[in-house]
């Protein structure tokens, strides 16, 4: 849903209702992945996608519906052997779409509001749903701030047909637990589900939560304001990054060779690096792309780049240069096991040679070390097309991400 926020803010402040389907849970080779929506106002406008097309029309009566009666409803969607063009997901897979809501007085416009005035504007935070459990409860809504604080209450939902503030009662144990979890995903800007107890404790009636994280765009900064650096930042910027280009020489980091890029810092690349990372402008989401292939840059800017817990690091060079750079970066003191994080030479083998090419290469790169991919071609493999991620990443405190 938040993905889709700048629109629906828009909504929201010209007092619209509307109803919106996420993605709760996935099986299978799934389109989407937990969080993808699809949002439908009363004069039936459509946003948003949850299946890439496979079962867009069944979401978008789905939300008309819960636009009319006022309920919240989960429903299920895969794909059938036995009518492979009935409603369902022809190209294989399973999703679970939760579908909510978001009318004139119910308890969770306010929530919605606050959240996607959050995540229209840039801000940390995290809405966290109730996606499976007593029908009593399907659909309470919390929003949780980065500082811990939360608005809204998950056992709050308005009843079909009542009157307009009319609501179940609240569960303030079960929001406390909720938002300390959600707390830690947010500071990971991840989305995800968690399963815990109704009564707030991780045993009882289970319920499932379905937990947006919406935090500022990570990071991308480019070293070296060189030619193929252009490229980088306009493709960077495409995959949604925010994008640094920072260089000690003036003449060549200016807003007329980088006019898309966010920001251009004159200075020494290591000592810029050191400065945002005394001041957390760097965080687990960023990536590092040294491109200036110069030992007096790259050396005492790799010793921190590899130190630091970003995404990535990669550096730009021939094979010999990066034999000299490896040795140089020993002989200052760098581990081996910090040497092992440095992608180098930079990119995946697409066989490119123009600045375009070369900066796609670097950011397939990225994108398949960001989604756990092979960087192998998808003919003749045997590996499914959109990996399950509870099958890639164990993350097992207390909740389950699907």
């Amino acid at each position: 849903m938040l993905d889709i926020a700048e629109e629906l803010n828009r909504w929201v402040q010209q007092g619209r209702d509307f109803a919106v389907a996420t993605v709760v849970a996935v099986g299978g080779s799934a389109p989407r992945q937990p969080g993808a929506a699809r949002a439908v106002d009363g004069e039936g406008t459509a946003i948003g996608s949850v299946s890439g097309g496979c079962v867009e029309g069944a979401v978008y009566e789905l939300c008309r519906q819960a636009l009319e009666d006022g309920e919240t409803v989960r429903e299920r969607f895969g794909y059938s052997d036995d009518d492979a063009f009935a409603v369902g997901l022809t190209c294989g897979g399973i999703i679970d779409i939760l579908v909510t809501p978001v009318r004139a007085g119910s308890p969770a416009r306010a929530v919605f509001a606050s959240a996607l005035a959050a995540a229209s504007g840039g801000e940390a935070a995290a809405v966290a749903r109730i996606a499976d459990g007593p029908a009593g409860l399907l659909g309470g809504a919390i929003l949780i701030r980065p500082d811990g604080s939360y608005e809204g209450a998950l056992g709050v939902r308005q009843q079909a047909g009542a009157a307009p503030g009319a609501a179940l009662g609240g569960h303030p144990e079960l929001d406390a637990a909720v938002a300390a979890e959600a707390r830690a995903m947010l500071d990971a800007g991840r989305t995800g589900v968690l399963e815990i107890g109704a009564d707030g404790r991780l045993c009882g009636e289970p319920l499932t939560v379905l937990v947006e994280s919406s935090v500022p765009p990570p990071r991308m900064i480019v070293f070296g304001a060189v030619d193929f650096a252009s490229a980088l930042v306009r493709i960077g910027k495409f995959l949604g990054y925010r994008v640094t280009v920072c260089d000690a020489r003036p003449v060549f980091a200016t807003r007329t060779r980088f006019p898309e890029a966010d920001e251009i810092v004159v200075d020494w690349p290591h000592r810029y690096l050191e400065a945002q990372a005394a001041a957390d402008g760097v965080d687990g989401r960023a990536v590092l792309c040294v491109l200036t292939h110069d030992a007096k840059f790259d050396v005492p800017l790799l010793q921190t780049a590899l130190r630091l817990p970003v995404a990535y690091v990669g550096a730009m060079g021939s094979r010999r240069t990066h034999e000299d750079r490896n040795r140089r970066l020993r002989e200052a003191g760098v581990t081996e096991l910090e040497l092992a994080r440095l992608r180098s030479p930079i990119g995946l083998d697409l066989g490119g040679r123009t600045p375009e090419e070369t900066a796609l290469s670097i950011a397939a790169e990225i994108v398949a070390n960001r989604r756990g991919g092979t960087g192998v071609s998808l003919a003749g493999a045997h590996t499914p097309i959109h990996p399950d991620p509870s099958k890639t990443v164990i993350e097992r405190i207390g909740f389950s991400v699907a």
